[in-house]
């Protein structure tokens, strides 16, 4: 087995105390830094997240993942160039206003990274004013929002009203989710995509993207 795949187990396996030696190991034989990135951490990533929709891995588990894979990246971010890390988007993501819960938000966040998209945080409690600034600000692909009740479900309807106000709603596409929201109501609000799992989430950003 290779450095390289044994890099992707230790992501998979979520081996914090080995990753950074392993990722060392690899640089020190002169593996490229993309690849140490893309096949070995990233791609350890890529295998955690359908156990995770099959529900042979828990939430748990897959925040070791991650916490691994970052701490392998700490030990090649000095060493990477433009390029090494191919973006495949930009995403803007935070827990409607009037919500606190972001368990399931972070998890969202997790995965993206892991996946190679740009994510800003915006938080729990966002209010619509600030998803507009920060559409402005940071000009994303996408805008994820999330609401974990159903009394602030509506929230995430006045926000995409507010943002077509503003007239920026056709620069981005939208993604909902959380606990009480459905297919259905993310159709009448006019989303782009709903997931109700951390891992859909990430395939509905691709297929937007693909779009």
């Amino acid at each position: 087995m290779s450095t390289i795949s044994d890099i992707s187990q230790c992501v998979v396996d979520g081996e914090l105390d080995e990753i950074k030696d392993l990722v060392q190991k690899a640089v020190d034989e002169g593996a490229d830094v993309s690849e140490i990135i893309n096949d070995g951490l990233i791609g350890g990533m890529n295998i955690v997240a359908p156990l995770f929709k099959s529900g042979e891995m828990f939430v748990p588990e897959v925040m070791e993942c991650a916490d691994t894979m970052n701490e392998g990246m700490q030990v090649v971010k000095p060493l990477m160039s433009e390029g090494d890390v191919t973006t495949r988007g930009k995403v803007i993501i935070g827990t409607v206003n009037g919500d606190l819960h972001d368990i399931g938000k972070n998890l969202v966040v997790l995965m993206m990274e892991s996946r190679g998209y740009e994510v800003i945080d915006l938080g729990v409690d966002v209010k619509e004013e600030m998803f507009i600034d920060a559409i402005n600000k940071h000009q994303p692909n996408i805008v994820g929002m999330s609401s974990l009740l159903t009394t602030t479900m509506m929230k995430i309807d006045e926000t995409i009203k507010k943002i077509n106000e503003a007239g920026i709603r056709d620069q981005v596409k939208i993604i909902v989710g959380g606990a009480p929201v459905t297919q259905e109501f993310a159709d009448e609000i006019g989303a782009d995509g709903y997931s109700d799992d951390a891992s859909t989430a990430v395939e509905i950003c691709d297929q937007l993207m693909a779009m």
